[in-house]
């Protein structure tokens, strides 16, 4: 019955089909724009599920390498500065059992470049670590790195997610999100503008980046951005010390709905 009730709209479709008018070929034309975006939707969730990586960045002791140990290992160790990268598997804990590469970067202002050129095409996502107690002092050093991951070409091509996590939440002298997350956006902004007025060989557009970041003639804020951004706080050391769990319950659910 369906079937006898719809072969009346089926012959009009065909007659439409078979005769040389304008309706015909926009029927053509949206079956044509339907199965290209079908296609490329294809092709970009193939590249993603190829890209496994999650980076560690942050500034120096920030505490990206005692986090990277705590997330694979559970256990508190002694960490010093990174001078080259450290990567494992982890698995995320979910029911999905899937896995992703966790991979950390060092921080030094001489190295931490050089190691996000070498792994930012593998990125599915990234985790910035900020120092939640030392964030007043180092904002600016803080912004002007995550300035230069956000204007980098792969990095806006692939869009990984952003985790901005606030660490040393255990100190009582450290800073909320919220608190990080204005300031943030209030030096990129700053940023922003002066780099923009640069003369074109000075900004990071002469390295494939775009000299504007976020919306022209707004003040920026994370959600201009084309990655989904979110902050979380955190601890790895914990508020019971070397002896104690890590908190960091946000960044574990973060990274099982991420993989």
């Amino acid at each position: 019955a369906m079937a006898g009730a719809a072969e009346p709209y089926l012959d009009s479709l065909r007659r439409e089909l078979q005769a040389p008018g304008p309706a015909a070929l926009s029927v053509l034309l949206a079956l044509l724009v339907v199965a290209l975006t079908l296609l490329l939707w294809r092709f970009a969730q193939g590249a993603r599920s190829g890209r496994r990586a999650v980076l560690l960045l942050g500034l120096c002791d920030a505490g990206k390498t005692l986090l990277f140990a705590r997330l694979l290992t559970g256990r508190y160790r002694d960490t010093q500065t990174s001078i080259t990268d450290s990567s494992a598997v982890y698995r995320v804990s979910s029911d999905k059992g899937t896995n992703v590469t966790l991979i950390d970067l060092p921080g030094h202002e001489s190295l931490r470049l050089q190691f996000l050129e070498r792994f930012k095409a593998a990125a599915r996502a990234i985790v910035f670590v900020v120092d939640s107690v030392a964030f007043q002092r180092e904002v600016k050093d803080v912004a002007e790195f995550l300035y230069q991951v956000l204007i980098d070409s792969t990095v806006l091509k692939n869009a990984p997610a952003l985790l901005i996590a606030c660490n040393k939440q255990d100190i009582t002298m450290a800073k909320s999100a919220k608190l990080i997350q204005q300031q943030l956006e209030k030096e990129l902004n700053t940023l922003r503008v002066t780099r923009s007025a640069a003369p074109t060989s000075l900004d990071a557009s002469a390295t494939g980046g775009p000299a504007q970041l976020g919306k022209k003639g707004k003040d920026f804020d994370f959600s201009q951005l084309p990655m989904k951004v979110e902050f979380v706080e955190c601890s790895a050391r914990g508020s019971k010390g070397e002896e104690g769990d890590a908190d960091f319950e946000d960044l574990e659910k973060w990274l099982a709905k991420i993989a």
